[in-house]
């Protein structure tokens, strides 16, 4: 089933001046074109995912601030605190570098003001990972998101992120290269994975030594509030550890050793998927709930419209495109799925939890 966001919001159209965004999302992108038998998110040595069903499409440049440019603002009522004096908790889906519909989603749950700046007092806030590649600006994104820790810490809330596969791939593209790598299916790179699956110039050249440690830094996976957060729908995580602290440990230990093979038997592992999407879905998130605690898995990685089955093309029958609401609740109503599929011209999702049924 999918969830949409509160009932009874007022909606205004603002347009993207009331955002003041930052400079560094002003410089003009040129958009890149997918590989025709781009699945949304490669595989690995090309063996795609089982039900995997792919896609050939453009990815979409968003102009920043040009004529009659507008934003969809749903403007909601205060969060109300969660129990215990703490604030509510919010997740966020995979980015890809869309700035602009971070910004207006964020604004949208209240999260941020005009100013880009953090307004929501002790909220807690995760990104579920996935903050380049693909789109018009990855290191914009991820500037943000740091300033957003600062704030919210300061304010007495947190605002904090998970490790994606992108991440991982970004990190091997910096650190490795071309250097050949096992991949279990012939020689592969970083460097050739980043770009396939949509990697940017433009982040790559303004990558910076404070972004890779950053990266290297995320944990892989939390548990909040009975929520077992994470980034892909994969029970791979089992193969680092029986609780949540082996496996956040056993993550950054692979990348502290900076072994291009290790480091990529990881990117290879978080990159699986659909763990929990068929006959065997509920039990696969059961194993892992045992492992690390929790009632429900909360996880981006893989788009909604291919785990609903709808997936959208450039040039759909009647200008069909993927419809995404909300949040995806399926495996028994044990995991909730996060990416909209932003890249794909889905939404990109900001949600409150817990999420009812």
């Amino acid at each position: 089933m999918t969830q949409g966001a509160g009932q009874g919001p007022v909606v205004r159209t603002a347009t993207l001046r009331d955002f003041r965004v930052p400079p560094y999302a002003q410089v003009p992108v040129q958009s890149q074109v997918a590989d025709p038998g781009h699945p949304g998110n490669a595989y690995p040595g090309g063996e795609a995912p089982e039900g995997y069903t792919p896609t050939a499409r453009d990815l979409p440049v968003i102009s920043l601030g040009g004529p009659g440019d507008t934003v969809q603002v749903r403007v909601e009522p205060d969060p109300q605190p969660a129990p215990g004096g703490r604030g509510p908790l919010y997740v966020v889906g995979d980015v890809h570098g869309y700035l602009e519909e971070l910004v207006a989603a964020l604004a949208e749950q209240g999260i941020i003001d005009a100013d880009l700046r953090w307004a929501a007092g002790n909220a807690r806030l995760w990104f579920l990972g996935d903050f380049t590649d693909r789109g018009p600006d990855g290191i914009g994104v991820i500037d943000l998101v740091m300033r957003l820790s600062a704030e919210a810490a300061a304010a007495g809330g947190y605002c904090k992120a998970l490790m994606g596969n992108h991440e991982l791939l970004l990190l091997g593209a910096k650190r490795f290269g071309d250097t050949p790598v096992n991949s279990g299916a012939g020689t592969a790179t970083f460097q050739a994975a980043w770009l396939l699956n949509g990697g940017q110039k433009y982040d790559m050249d303004r990558l910076q030594e404070v972004h890779l440690q950053w990266m290297a830094r995320l944990d892989a996976i939390v548990e909040e509030d009975g929520h077992l957060l994470l980034h892909s729908d994969t029970t791979a995580y089992l193969d680092y550890g029986g609780t949540i602290d082996d496996v956040n440990d056993a993550v950054h230990e692979v990348l502290t050793r900076n072994d291009a093979d290790q480091c990529w038997d990881l990117f290879r592992k978080f990159t699986k998927r659909f763990a929990f999407r068929d006959e065997g879905g509920p039990d696969a998130v059961r194993e892992l709930l045992a492992a690390y605690g929790g009632r429900r898995v909360v996880h981006g990685h893989s788009p909604i419209p291919y785990l609903l089955g709808e997936v959208g093309t450039e040039d759909g029958e009647d200008g069909a495109r993927p419809l995404v609401d909300g949040p995806h609740v399926y495996a028994d109503g044990l995991a909730i799925a996060m990416d909209g599929g932003v890249t794909m011209a889905g939404k990109l999702l900001v949600q409150q939890l817990p999420l009812q049924d």
